[in-house]
């Protein structure tokens, strides 16, 4: 999930706060009006306390807390605390090298202020001890960074309790859980934002049911929830653990999880499940899903070959107990025609998008089928499937009026003149992905991974697939990846509206058979090229955008009869209207993007 994050800056006077905060916690028991030692409770009166004030254990050390975070600057100022200063709360992995541990834990809500309501919450004062309104200063700490907000809540009583109300009031947490820090931490972060709706979890360790747990007791209003693992950590959760947390939370809207190579079996049961991510499944012996208002559904099945899941069984049943699925999305190199005809039989009537990916056994005899079944799509994915030219033709007879995105990357069997036919016949296209479709069996793509290896070998097969020429010419197409397309050689694009295309590891790609009629371009991509075609792309970009800019340089005649240019220093004196087209002019200048 990659937001932007607001700078984070310590301000000297906030660090001063920071180190009388560290005296303060020494003496946290020391209350006004007591008559009893703060530290073991005798009479003060001819009393000298001997016993020591105990350090705060190494699980506490969580750094800050926030509604918003970032990554810093080179301008930013981050400081770096005094090493026993105990952080109740933690913060940030980007300023790990900028002064905090790397054993802390990120959290965040969402936007600037995002997750925080726009009001106060019943304060007892109206202001503080300066007389700043209560009001005016909940608006402030809820748009502060959390080295920020934490730093206030050393400020004084009232400044610590308003942020206490901040956490409390929290909606929304990105979670980064390192290795060395304790599932008890994170509870105990969890049960001071006790409001929390939105979950996000970032794992650097092991996750078990502890985990979920954990989350069930102290988020009780939960509605979306994402658990995300680094390559590092492993994701234990049995499917027995993960179809109890799932009927248990009542509110539970959304779900999304990574590595789940452990569960074996899942039996999911929700009346208010909408959305189900699951990645890295691995022979599942039973799958069954009760969730009448499941809209979303992607399942990712790990690429092995000793996979020994039912995708037929499962996809039978989804669709008796799933009826309101709008979108479908499978990964798995078991996709066959058999689970087509399973899917096509369920009789989705809301369905919209299907995403079938890896299938190497879906044929045009699967095209068939999805068209006739669902004619109302508007997305459609069969990457890697083994469709030919004659199932676009299909998918562009049924699909002509509601399709707006058709990815077929890794096809072998389609051929430029499939791609053509397509771009012509799909009026509303807006996204078009071609990868590794026109391929040179001669090349060696280095795009490709080990999955594609068959589906290379296969196309060395199709001698027809290489020396071919594509012209696309679309009034509404935004987006076009033909990455890996080594087997063309000849490209003519006119799009007005196109704003990003992936041309990377177009090698064969000549750069005087490259024309760019893309006045609107912002990003071409043109990694693993050759130096002459990266530098025609750059000059045709460059000589479309000074052929927008000398627009400006030409003006009628007072009478209106005919245009004449103008010399750069009668400009100054255009109007702000000009000022306004040029700036608009210059937003549209096109980068060249080469890793």
């Amino acid at each position: 999930m990659n937001h932007l994050r607001p700078q984070t800056h310590i301000a000297p006077a906030d660090e001063s706060a920071a180190y009388g905060a560290s005296s303060a916690d020494a003496k946290r028991g020391k209350k006004r009006g007591s008559y009893n030692c703060g530290r073991c409770g005798l009479p003060k009166k001819g009393h000298n306390c001997n016993v020591k004030t105990p350090t705060s254990p190494s699980h506490s050390s969580l750094s800050t807390f926030s509604a918003v975070s970032a990554a810093p600057s080179s301008a930013s100022l981050v400081r770096q605390p005094p090493p026993n200063l105990r952080r109740a709360l933690s913060f940030e992995d980007a300023v790990a090298g900028g002064g905090f541990d790397d054993d802390l834990m990120d959290l965040a809500g969402g936007e600037a202020g995002g997750a925080f309501p726009e009001s106060d919450l019943d304060l007892d004062l109206d202001s503080d001890s300066s007389g700043l309104p209560m009001s005016l200063l909940w608006e402030v700490l809820r748009r502060l960074p959390p080295a920020g907000l934490l730093s206030a809540a050393r400020v004084s009583r009232v400044w610590r309790e308003t942020t206490k109300r901040l956490w409390r009031a929290s909606e929304e947490l990105n979670v980064r859980v390192p290795a060395r820090v304790q599932v008890g931490s994170v509870a105990s972060m969890l049960q001071k934002c006790p409001g929390i709706v939105k979950l996000s979890i970032k794992m650097e360790s092991d996750v078990d049911s502890t985990m979920l747990a954990c989350i069930a007791f102290s988020c009780p209003n939960l509605e979306y929830m994402e658990i995300s693992t680094t390559d590092t950590a492993i994701n234990r959760i049995n499917g027995d653990e993960l179809s109890r947390f799932v009927s248990d939370k009542k509110s539970l809207k959304s779900l999304k999880m990574e590595g789940c190579c452990n569960l074996g079996r899942l039996v999911l049961c929700s009346s208010s499940l909408s959305t189900l991510w699951l990645s890295d499944l691995f022979s599942l012996s039973k799958m069954v899903f009760n969730c009448p208002q499941l809209r979303e559904i992607s399942l990712e099945f790990s690429h092995q070959e000793n996979d020994g899941t039912d995708l037929k069984t499962l996809m039978e049943g989804l669709g008796r107990s799933c009826p309101s699925l709008q979108n479908i999305h499978i990964s798995s190199m078991h996709l066959s025609h058999a689970v087509v005809l399973a899917i096509t039989a369920a009789h989705l009537r809301e369905l919209r998008m299907l995403s079938l990916v890896l299938g190497s056994e879906i044929t045009d005899a699967s095209v068939a089928a999805i068209a006739s079944s669902y004619p109302n799509l508007e997305l459609l994915d069969l990457s890697g499937s083994g469709i030919s030219d004659s199932g676009i033709g299909m998918i562009c007879n049924v699909f002509s009026e509601t399709l707006t995105r058709l990815l077929l990357a890794l096809c072998p069997c389609v051929s430029s003149s499939g791609i053509q036919f397509a771009m012509a016949q799909l009026p509303n296209l807006e996204l078009m992905d071609c990868g590794m479709t026109i391929c040179d069996p001669n090349s060696d793509n280095p795009t490709a991974d080990n999955n594609s290896c068959e589906l290379q070998h296969r196309s060395i097969a199709n001698g027809h697939l290489t020396n071919q020429k594509l012209i696309i010419k679309h009034s509404r197409l935004k987006k076009l990846s033909l990455w890996g397309c080594s087997g063309l050689d000849a490209l003519y694009l006119n799009c007005p509206q196109l704003t990003d295309l992936n041309l990377n590891s177009c090698r064969n790609l000549h750069p005087e058979r490259l024309l760019l009629q893309c006045p609107g371009l912002e990003n071409v991509h043109a990694s693993c090229c050759q130096d002459l075609l990266i530098m025609a792309i750059q000059n045709q970009v460059r000589n479309a955008y000074t052929a927008m800019e000398n627009l400006l340089l030409c003006k009628r005649l007072p009478d209106g009869s005919k245009r004449v240019r103008v010399p750069h220093h009668l400009l100054s004196n255009e109007s702000p209207e000009n000022d306004n087209k040029r700036r608009k002019i210059e937003r549209r200048l096109c980068n060249v993007i080469v890793y």
